[in-house]
């Protein structure tokens, strides 16, 4: 299966914006639901965002709607996550996330079975 690989977190200040990468370093992601998640310290992994196999179809969680963007580009294979108004809440670390199996926007963790390692995002006050 495919690998995946984030990029694009860092340290940025509140109100800053940045712009996350996952990218399939072998096969494709052109046939999948993707979704970005987020663990912070001491937390359980929450769900950000999810995007249809097609682009089509978007879903977020409540608490980065409006401020983040989900999106693909097939031709790339590689999904993103722009990230504006960045607050201090959102400090985590972030996971793009393959399922295989399913169709549609799932904010369900458990229905995704490829995981990339994760990207750091530091916001401060």
């Amino acid at each position: 299966q495919e690998q995946l690989v984030e990029s694009g977190g860092g340290l940025v200040q509140a109100g800053g914006s940045l712009r996350l990468s996952c990218a399939a370093s072998e096969g494709t992601l052109s046939s999948y639901t993707m979704g970005w998640f987020r663990q912070a310290p001491g937390k359980e992994r929450a769900f950000v965002a999810a995007i249809s196999w097609s682009g089509a179809n978007t879903l977020y969680a409540d608490s980065v709607k409006g401020r983040f963007a989900i999106s693909r580009d097939n031709a790339k294979n590689t999904v993103y996550l722009q990230m504006n108004s960045l607050k201090p809440e959102d400090t985590a670390l972030y996971y793009c996330a393959a399922a295989h199996f399913m169709r549609g926007v799932i904010r369900n963790q458990y229905d995704y079975n490829n995981w990339g390692q994760g990207t750091q995002v530091t916001v401060s006050s």
